[in-house]
């Protein structure tokens, strides 16, 4: 049985969801992709607001933190943007992701990344080099698409989010499959 990780780009795959207006349920998602294969990790990235106990994404990273994901974390730094001298809050987790997935790299036979940015192209390319087989979830459904073209090529299984929706989403649950102990949250951006 083939050893699994998932990675989620918190903001990204958040936007991807909300583009497609999407209630994500992440103990379906977890259990759909647990389906027949081993799975060894299920992390969650995010930039969390230096007020964290008042931040609308607490609910979900609790949660989440609680119910099988690893969550990694930090606090988001402000800053002004000098063309527009508007207030910025920047929390990119993308060398996080990338770093934990070359580590585990060597452990999993298979890497399923949730996110449609780009910048991850490089990385798929080399986690491939070792022989991991990738997938990539994201959405081209939605104007404009969620994920690169180039990402979406570089991946060995594609996988639009439109496609497994009623696998993935809380609209579609089923009662049997709630855990008791879950609260309603939406997936929430993370900067």
């Amino acid at each position: 049985m083939d050893k699994t990780a998932l990675f989620i780009d918190g903001s990204n795959f958040y936007a991807a969801a909300k583009g497609l207006n999407l209630d994500i349920d992440f103990a379906r998602m977890r259990a759909y992709f647990a389906k027949d294969t081993n799975l060894i990790r299920a992390y969650y990235y995010t930039a969390i607001p230096e007020d964290q106990e008042f931040s609308s994404l607490r609910p979900l990273v609790d949660w989440l933190d609680y119910n099988g994901y690893a969550v990694v974390s930090k606090l988001t730094r402000e800053f002004i943007d000098e063309e527009t001298g508007k207030r910025r809050l920047k929390g990119n987790m993308d060398m996080e992701l990338a770093l934990d997935m070359l580590k585990l790299a060597p452990h999993i036979d298979h890497a399923v990344l949730f996110s449609g940015d780009g910048d991850f192209c490089r990385l798929l390319e080399d986690i491939q080099a070792l022989g991991v087989r990738t997938t990539v979830v994201s959405t081209n459904k939605t104007t404009p698409p969620m994920v690169a073209d180039q990402l979406r090529r570089m991946a060995d299984i594609y996988i639009d989010m439109v496609d497994i929706a009623p696998d993935i989403s809380k609209s579609n649950s089923k009662t049997s499959s709630k855990p008791t102990s879950k609260p309603s949250v939406k997936a929430t951006n993370d900067a």
